[in-house]
């Protein structure tokens, strides 16, 4: 039969229709309230004047991330017992930004959507409107992290010791097209670089996976970051910051790469930094990179004065150790900064979304820059169905932010950072909020002069509380386990 009769046949108008039909289910369109409608319909809201805008994320997920139409207007007292007094004269750090890490597994799918689908989604991330949810702090891996398809570096034959075949080629295909455009959308946004592995060749054990860098090769891997940070710029793509490596005390990841205090403080004080200083790289240099449970690490590092003053600062994780390690290193040292860097939300059968929101939102987007953090950065930005791409040997149960298959799905952690990074910009300062029992919170002044207040309800039953800003309160209440975004 031939396709025009085919096509003309009952069965063919049926499948014909059938195709249309789903082409039109899969659409969707983003509503003013960073939530998706899969009608392809967008419904304006018309908002009740109010004097703090709310954004709320309910435990049971019935209300993600959306804006309520409620007027919460500052009244001269409240009606609550809890009283979340915010003061914008007391300030701490400046804040960095909220977002992801961009692995080259997450930039593969991004960039395998078709243009228009791809175009939706790097804005809805990144873009900073009212629309969006304005991510302004990316994570990227130098060379292959565990969740590329496979592993590789820089400059993978062995003994070419002037890095005269340094090649930043596998980047091309999928990770710096999608930075480039993440760049169009946000100019501003800060990119941190981290190796888990130098090229195994460079390192005692020959392998991707563990050992530790050789001392001979100290100056080589000092000039394989400059070239790094240098190829990239020639591709439009400056790095804010890089950690030296990640994760160094655990060997057992692919890539990894083992490498204790002492040899890091060696490897920064005696190569890394002069190598900067002699490029004129302005690259801000991380330590660390590693667990709140090893609070000792960057303090010896630190402790080291020739080392001390190339580093801007410490990197943390939180698989294992408390938030509070990040202050324990900045009393040490106040004046190096702190950041964190990495914690992954794991997948699972069942529905994790309440206990999931509940202690990211406690530790990392509350915890973390009440305990000095300059940033807040996820694990990762997306994964597909099957949590692919990964190593061999990678993690197999990473969650992204985003599911991407036959369709995108967001996850617990697009609305984690969501409820930061659309208000918190960079150049924020967080500011001063009271500690009342069962409802973490934090507070910062944008430097367009808004306050923005966030909040988690960690109990299980509903709480009201007051807003106090001067003299003035506003009255609020939460469900047990939900997180709410106050803006003024």
């Amino acid at each position: 039969m031939s396709l025009k009769s085919y096509l003309t046949s009952a069965a063919g108008i049926v499948i014909v229709l059938f195709l249309i039909l789903s082409s039109s289910c899969n659409k969707s369109k983003k509503e003013p309230n960073g939530n998706t409608d899969t009608t392809g319909v967008i419904t304006p809201v018309k908002y009740v004047n109010t004097d703090v805008m709310f954004w709320l994320t309910k435990a049971d997920s019935s209300i993600r991330f959306k804006r309520q139409n409620v007027a919460l207007n500052f009244a001269i007292s409240g009606t609550a017992t809890n009283s979340i007094a915010v003061d914008s004269t007391q300030t701490y750090q400046t804040i960095d930004g909220f977002g992801f890490a961009l692995t080259g597994g997450s930039a593969y799918l991004i960039n395998r959507l078709p243009a228009t689908n791809r175009n939706n989604i790097l804005h809805e991330l990144f873009a900073s409107d009212s629309t969006f949810i304005g991510i302004s702090y990316l994570r990227i891996s130098i060379g292959s992290s565990d969740l590329n398809s496979y592993v590789f570096s820089y400059a993978d034959g062995a003994g070419d010791t002037n890095l005269i075949h340094f090649d930043i080629t596998p980047d091309t295909y999928d990770l710096i097209p999608v930075l480039q455009s993440i760049l169009a959308i946000n100019p501003d946004i800060k990119i941190l670089g981290s190796p888990w592995s130098a090229p195994a060749w460079m390192k005692t054990n020959n392998s991707s996976i563990g050992g530790s860098l050789k001392p001979v090769c100290y100056s080589i891997y000092a000039n394989y970051f400059v070239k790094y940070l240098q190829a990239m710029k020639a591709q439009g793509i400056t790095l804010d910051a890089i950690t030296v490596q990640n994760e160094p005390e655990y060997g057992g990841n692919n890539p990894s790469m083992v490498m204790s205090a002492t040899e890091q403080a060696a490897f920064v004080k005696g190569y890394l930094g002069p190598a900067f200083k002699a490029a004129n790289l302005t690259t801000k240099i991380l330590i660390f990179d590693h667990n709140c449970d090893h609070p000792n690490y960057p303090i010896t590092v630190l402790s080291d004065a020739d080392a001390r003053q190339y580093i801007d600062g410490s990197a943390f994780h939180l698989y294992g150790g408390d938030i509070s390690a990040l202050t324990t290193v900045h009393n040490a040292y106040p004046d190096k900064n702190v950041y964190f860097t990495e914690q992954w939300v794991g997948g699972s059968s069942t529905n994790n979304f309440a206990p999931d929101l509940k202690w990211c939102t406690k530790n990392l987007v509350i915890g973390a820059p009440l305990n000095w953090s300059k940033n807040v950065i996820q694990w990762n930005l997306a994964n597909d169905p099957h949590y692919q791409p990964h190593t061999q040997g990678g993690c197999s149960t990473c969650l992204g932010a985003l599911t991407i298959g036959t369709s995108i799905s967001r996850n617990v952690s697009y609305y984690i950072i969501a409820h930061a990074s659309k208000f918190v910009k960079s150049g924020s300062v967080r500011i001063g909020s009271s500690v009342v029992s069962g409802l973490p919170n934090v507070a910062y002044k944008t430097p367009e002069g808004k306050k923005v207040l966030i909040v988690l309800n960690e109990g299980s039953s509903t709480q009201s509380f007051n807003i106090k800003f001067g003299d003035k309160y506003v009255t609020s209440s939460l469900e047990g386990g939900s997180v709410a975004t106050y803006v003024w």
